[in-house]
Formats: structure tokens, sequence, C-alpha cells
């Protein structure tokens, strides 16, 4: 009798994941490509706030202050802001350098002593809007590098189409370690769900390094109860508030990544995911039992198989796991091959099973903790 159960249930289960694949996951098929045909028109403000990121800054930002996004008279069509928030190492210094070589940077700084009006990483990034001059608006961090010379012009061309949402992808540095591997899979399994979501009219998330938007929408949800709850998620509570099938596209065009480094350890990448999860507790309900439901359904296809390796119905259970997984690893397989990340298919079976393990390990900060700090 309970062998009966556990494979009821396991069937179950699997229907369900199948359903998402054929609801969600299919659209990954269907993002939409292409460079950058046009001749811009259109100005653009690029936003970073940055806390003591003097490096990173002296690293990455000429790469993106060095875009080519310039009208027919060569006259460049975008400014980059940078809010110096309070930082104790040579951030200052270092923005002052590159501001004799590029005109189009603005500095703004926040002093230790300023009244807060947000929280956190908000609060720098409400002052850096607020200065920008343009309507569209492209936020990435210091951190962060910019694939190409056309990364703006190819995160902005959707506008050109009439949108004012659009969701980038922010890749991390490849190392040979299964940490930077498994961190690689995660990030794009993210991406296959938030790009899917998305295309399907239920937008949820994004990832703050890469995202532009109009300055309208930014302040709508700005204005939300939401907002200033937590000093960080305005990536995800923007798309919440604002997000809708028609407003809302997602680029995927290898020229429009940016990429970071990678958590060096797995205590860092523990610390960095606990804080990036606890903005899901403020997703909307039907988001929110969607997640938990594909978490819980892909748990328990684990588990049940595991358990009726042991029963009679072992062969069965063999045959439907091998073919749920060949679905899923296939979907997997288009979305690596279009983030670039072929390299990582190899390790699909382990991380298929390790993503079990990675949705208990941080259950808690996705239900209740909520202790962050913007640094």
């Amino acid at each position: 009798m309970f062998a009966e159960v556990v494979f009821a249930v396991f069937l179950l289960c699997v229907t369900i994941q199948l359903g998402y694949v054929l609801y969600f996951f299919v659209h990954i098929f269907s993002i939409p490509k292409g460079g950058t045909t046009y001749i811009p028109s259109k100005p653009v403000s690029v936003l970073i706030c940055a806390r003591n990121e003097a490096e990173n800054l002296k690293l990455h930002l000429p790469q993106i202050l060095s875009q080519r996004y310039t009208n027919e008279a060569g006259i460049t069509l975008f400014e980059v802001i940078v809010v110096n928030d309070a930082s104790g190492d040579e951030t200052a210094t270092v923005l002052e350098g590159l501001k004799h070589k590029y005109p189009h940077l603005k500095v703004v700084t926040i002093t230790d002593d300023e009244p807060r009006t947000y929280k956190g990483k908000k609060f720098a990034l409400s002052k850096a809007v607020a200065q920008a001059e343009h309507e569209i608006i492209l936020m990435t961090d210091a951190d962060c590098m910019p694939s190409s010379v056309d990364w703006l012009a190819t995160m902005v061309q959707p506008f050109y189409k009439g949108k004012q949402l659009v969701l980038g992808y922010g890749a991390y540095t490849t190392r040979a370690n299964l940490l930077n591997s498994f961190v690689r899979w995660e990030t794009i399994h993210s991406f296959l769900q938030y790009s899917s979501y998305a295309l399907a009219g239920r937008p949820y998330m994004a990832v703050g390094r890469n995202l532009a938007c109009t300055k309208d929408l930014f302040r709508k949800a700005q204005g939300t109860k939401q907002w200033n709850k937590l000093p960080s998620g305005d990536d995800d509570l923007l798309v919440q508030a604002t997000g809708n099938r028609k407003n809302i596209t997602v680029v995927a065009d290898r020229s429009s990544f940016t990429s970071t480094a990678a958590p060096e350890n797995w205590q860092q990448w523990y610390l960095q995911k606990s804080r990036h999860l606890s903005t899901g507790k403020y997703y909307g309900w039907l988001t929110k039992m969607l997640l938990a439901i594909y978490g819980a359904t892909h748990a328990f296809v684990w588990l049940g198989f595991f358990v009726l390796l042991f029963t009679n119905n072992w062969g069965l259970a063999l045959g439907v796991m091998t073919m749920r997984s060949i679905v899923y690893w296939l979907i997997w397989w288009q979305t690596a091959c279009v983030l670039g990340e072929k390299k990582l298919i190899r390790f699909f079976p382990l991380f298929d099973f390790g993503w079990m393990v990675y949705n208990f390990a941080f259950s808690p900060y996705i239900f209740w903790k909520n202790k962050q700090q913007w640094t």
C-alpha cells in the first residue's frame, strides 16, 4: 500500500513538473535575439551604486564608459551616474580621475551623516534616479563587466519597440571547481525561470546587475509599500510592481551580458544567496505558490524515485524518471546554449539532484529570515 501511494504521488509530481515545462519553460526557445542594427537616438542613463568599490570601478567602469552608443553625428547619447555611497576606500579618488577622461561620467556622493529616506542600496539608487537626465535607465553593479561595447545598445534596443522593462543576464566568470560550476548552473536555472515566467505573462524577478526600465516605472515601484521593507531587492520588487505581459521583455544576445566574479567559497555563496532569496516573501501570492509547487514537486520527484527503487515499482519509476529527466535536461541544454554555458551540460544529472538539496538549505531565508545589510 505504501509503495502504491508513493508511486501515485511520484507520478503526480512528474506530471506537474512537465506542466511547468509546457506552460513556462518552452519560452526559452522563443527568447528574442538580435543585435544592434539601428542608429541610436534614445539617450540613456546608466546607474551604478558603489560602496568601497575602488578596485572594481578602476577595472570595470572604463568598459562601461566606452560603450558604442552614438548618434549619426557621433555624439555620445548616454551618461553614467555613479553614486559613491559613503565609501571609506579610494572610490572618490578613482572616480575623480575618470571624470577628467570621460565627460559623460557624473558622480553623486552620499556622506556618512546624510539622512536616508530609503533603506540600504535603495537610497543610493534613488539618488541616482533623481540625477538621471534621461527617461531610460540601465542598472548594473560596480563589480560587473559588460560583455561587449554593444552591451548598452543591445539592452536598450527593446525600448525602440515600445517596451518599458528589459531583463538581461548577469553571468559569473568561469573557474575550474565544483562550486563555480554549480553557481553558474543555478544562475542559468534562475534565468530560465524568470525569463520564461516573464514571457508567459507572470514576471516576478530580475537581476539588478543587468536591468533596464523607464524612470516612470522605477518611480511607480518606489511608491509601493513593499519598496522600503528591505535594504536590497530593488530588482525583484521593481518587476513585481510594474511588469506585465505587454511592457516587459528579455534580452539574451551574448553582447548584452554582464559578468562578475563568482563567490570563492561555499560560505560566501551561502551568504550571498540568503540575501538574494529574502525578497521572495514579498512576491505576489500566486507567484509564491507557483515557485513553491515547482520546488516541492522537484524535491519529491527525487525523494520518491529513490524510495521506489526499493519497491516492486522500481522499473516503472526508472522509466518515468528517465522520461522526465530527458525533458528537463533538453530544456536546460537549450538554456545553456543560449547563454554560452555549454560546458555545464555534463553536470546536469548532479545539479538536478543538487537543486533539491539547495531548496532545503535555503528554505529558512525564503520563508522567515530577513536580516540584511547593504555593504
